[in-house]
């Protein structure tokens, strides 16, 4: 069963949505829940608000949070992975979200850091419940497991995050103990400049149909993807498109085929656009929206968004004028996960467009604070 870990002694009488509805004023202490299930592995040890507000706006409150709390693992086993879901309330439009910690290293009985900065929407009529409430949705562990409900599909998320993670050590690792420590300084100085000169694409996403701010800028016509194939991919591309309009992409289709031998439960493809100068951008990814899906070896499944995507970048649109797509993760159904290789994203020259892994980003943020012996001995644990 799970229960409610409050954290305000019982006694302390609880604020309400009600009372702050008519003005902008900072979230009580007493107006969060955190809720831990009774086996939890995680404990609270300390939490703050910051300075978190609710603002009212009409019939609603605006809810910015700030929050920070202290976890400790209380299970026999490393912590890789936190997700928490963040609820001011269930139905509203805007009235939740998550924060996910991956590339984490927690041994038992160690703490932790998390925070929460997001904005959240709630009626402000509801009274009589927390303004907010932070559920643990899951939890990664050093071997894969997982422990929790995983209404957000986190147990995938984080393995995939993970299973990149892993992939990203072993090759500075292996930097390190063929070139040495100056070796692993040349490899975080390209990664940082590649990190640095990455193209930031900022892609709005609406249901089906045309945008209006979109409609003027070109004839729409269909466009084929090209797709980068990788030897070890468990699932092939076979042929995809989208209806393009200048800085606009509707209903992408891909269809993919499982040439493994077990079947396949999700297929999530990596989105790749040129503009008419030849500059690429991450445009994001095209996930198998199909909850159900079970691909049988051999057979082949579609991939469709009904969606429509705005592409631009610092402000200015960026018209499509070429589509490339990957695999970029599979699931298999006894929950194993496949991403691609450094091998296959450095021959296909991804690296210099993907955002980096949240390990890689981790390392070389640690190498930029504390210098190339810290980041050697972190290296050395695992």
């Amino acid at each position: 069963m799970w229960s409610n870990v409050k954290i305000l002694a019982a006694a302390i009488v609880f604020v309400g949505a009600a009372s702050l509805a008519a003005q902008d004023a900072a979230i009580p202490k007493e107006g969060v829940n955190i809720n831990l299930p009774d086996n939890s592995p995680l404990s609270l040890k300390s939490f703050t608000v910051g300075d978190s507000r609710a603002t009212a706006r009409g019939a609603a409150l605006a809810l910015d949070l700030h929050m920070s709390a202290t976890l400790a693992n209380n299970s026999p086993r490393r912590i890789h992975g936190v997700t928490l879901r963040v609820v001011a309330q269930e139905v509203t439009l805007g009235g939740k979200g998550s924060v996910t910690y991956p590339s984490l290293n927690v041994g038992p009985g160690e703490t932790f850091q998390v925070r929460i900065d997001m904005q959240l929407m709630r009626p402000s009529q509801v009274t009589g419940a927390p303004l907010v409430q932070v559920d643990l949705d899951g939890v990664l562990f050093q071997d894969l497991s997982f422990f929790g409900p995983d209404r957000l599909n986190s147990r995938r998320m984080m393995t995939a995050c993970e299973m990149e993670a892993q992939r990203d050590r072993e090759h500075f690792k292996r930097i390190l103990a063929q070139a040495g420590k100056a070796g692993l300084q040349r490899e975080m100085l390209e990664s940082m400049a590649r990190q640095s000169e990455i193209s930031q694409l900022a892609v709005s996403v609406k249901r089906s149909g045309r945008s209006v701010t979109s409609a003027a800028t070109g004839p729409e016509h269909d466009a084929e993807f090209a797709f980068l194939q990788f030897p070890d991919s468990p699932v092939e591309p076979l042929k995809g498109s989208a209806r393009i309009s200048g800085n606009e992409a509707r209903t992408p289709l891909i269809e993919v085929r499982n040439k493994s031998n077990r079947p396949v439960k999700y297929v999530e493809m990596g989105w790749i656009v040129s503009d008419p100068s030849g500059k690429q951008y991450m445009a994001g990814s095209l996930p198998s929206a199909d909850s159900d899906l079970i691909l049988p070896p051999g057979r082949n499944a579609s991939l469709l968004q009904e969606t429509t995507l705005n592409f631009s970048a610092k402000g200015q649109p960026v018209n499509v004028r070429k589509m490339v797509g990957f695999v970029s993760q599979v699931e298999f159904a006894d929950g194993k996960i496949w991403v691609p290789n450094r091998q296959n994203l450095d021959n296909a020259h991804l690296l210099n467009v993907l955002p980096a892994s949240a390990e890689e980003q981790r390392l070389t943020d640690l190498y930029r604070k504390r210098g190339i012996e810290a980041l050697a001995a972190e290296l050395g644990k695992f």
